[in-house]
């Protein structure tokens, strides 16, 4: 069957229509279409920072609009959702939980993640913070007082904090809740307690090529290249695994103009597919994006899809920061065309945008400006932030926006 041949902006628009960000939700949001937001990403990243909501919230935001950010903690607490270790952080649909196990169960290749050495030391200490918890019921790190003064940041954590971080990754802890988004932690067999690892875990290959295929239905526009960063799988060669795929019918075999590699569409975009094909697959949706949303977390892909050369600098030095420490890419009808360091004061009802920057080659016009104006507009609004506060802005758009 000969391949399908589409342009880089086809790809651009079918990778957004997997991600749910082609087109603005036309209803208001319900509980349901946040699980089923997590469910269609496969993933959803965990960030503390919160000069804006912080990271998953604004994940779900950028896709549902205005919606109940209580709506993501209870469908954790309901046990929809789980915590672990998958691209990086994340909350994943619990159906998902027998892809992760076998890094449970064998954490020795993830790094700092596994502080095995800890557990060697003080190994005696955490069975006993287990049985406490086995015993007495949920805890939070918060319930153990420091005995040496205040804490540096995550490379001091307390004993207890590390102790209860060893045990999440072996997954003998699971996440019960999250209080004012700090961590609950209980024993998995009272959260997940349908669960037997030898009924119902599959083999690692099985798991493997089970997170490569959520991977392809979460990126919706897929190559070889791209398959391993979704879950953080071992680098190498995935491109028998895709052509498997497609064999199957799990995937349609594309050709991206520019592209040397092969590429693939999942079957379950067919109708959008169809509508590239006919030039009818349009990008409407304008909103602003997470530091550590999918469509930005890997730099190389977003470079590839996009042209957008994204680095989040909340980890680097203010000196040598280029954009800002939390900055936010702008999408708009299907492009990345600027970033916005933005902050959100919420006792003064402000939201601030210190500096906006267009990309190169993106021009500053009456439609820009409107779509941008609406959109600050409407996530300032969600903050509880109504008061936009302008900062630096490029003087041509500036000006556009001060006429609307």
């Amino acid at each position: 069957m000969p391949h399908i041949h589409l342009s880089v902006q086809d790809a651009r628009h079918l990778h957004l229509a997997a991600q749910g960000l082609l087109r603005a939700s036309r209803r208001k949001a319900v509980k349901a279409d946040v699980l089923a937001a997590i469910r269609r990403m496969a993933l959803l990243q965990i960030d503390t920072i919160s000069v804006v909501a912080r990271s998953p919230y604004l994940v779900l935001y950028s896709r549902l609009g205005a919606y109940d950010p209580a709506w993501l903690d209870a469908w954790l607490a309901q046990g929809a959702l789980f915590e672990y270790w998958a691209h990086e952080a994340c909350f994943v649909p619990i159906a998902d939980y027998r892809l992760l196990r076998h890094r449970m169960l064998d954490p020795s290749s993830m790094g700092w993640k596994y502080p095995e050495h800890w557990l060697g030391q003080h190994r005696q200490d955490i069975e006993q913070l287990l049985a406490h918890i086995r015993a007495n019921g949920p805890v939070r790190s918060a319930d153990f007082a420091r005995q040496e003064g205040k804490g540096n940041g995550w490379w001091d954590w307390k004993p207890e904090k590390r102790h209860l971080e060893v045990l999440f990754t072996l997954g003998r802890l699971m996440v019960k809740e999250r209080r004012n988004f700090q961590r609950v932690y209980d024993v998995t067999e009272r959260i997940h307690p349908d669960w037997d690892d030898g009924r119902d875990l599959p083999d690692p290959e099985q798991a493997r090529l089970d997170m490569v295929k959520n991977s392809c239905r979460a990126l919706g526009v897929v190559k070889a290249g791209w398959v391993a960063d979704y879950y953080r799988l071992k680098r190498g060669r995935y491109d028998e695994a895709l052509h498997r795929l497609a064999d199957e019918g799990e995937l349609i075999p594309v050709r991206i103009e520019g592209w040397k590699h092969d590429a693939f569409v999942h079957a379950e975009l067919h109708d959008a597919l169809t509508e590239a094909q006919d030039g009818t697959l349009k990008a409407t949706a304008t909103t602003l994006l997470s530091p550590f949303d999918p469509v930005v977390w890997d730099r190389k892909r977003a470079q590839e899809l996009f042209g957008f050369d994204y680095r989040i600098e909340c980890y680097t030095p203010a000196p040598k920061r280029q954009y800002g420490y939390f900055v936010l890419p702008i999408l708009q009808r299907g492009k990345l065309v600027g970033r916005l360091d933005a902050k959100a004061h919420r006792q003064q009802g402000i939201f601030e945008i210190k500096a906006l920057y267009l990309e190169p080659g993106v021009r500053a016009s009456a439609r820009l400006a409107e779509d941008l104006t609406r959109a600050l507009a409407n996530l300032a609004a969600w903050h509880g932030t109504p008061a936009l506060q302008w900062g630096q802005v490029p003087a041509a758009l500036g000006d556009l926006i001060a006429t609307r």
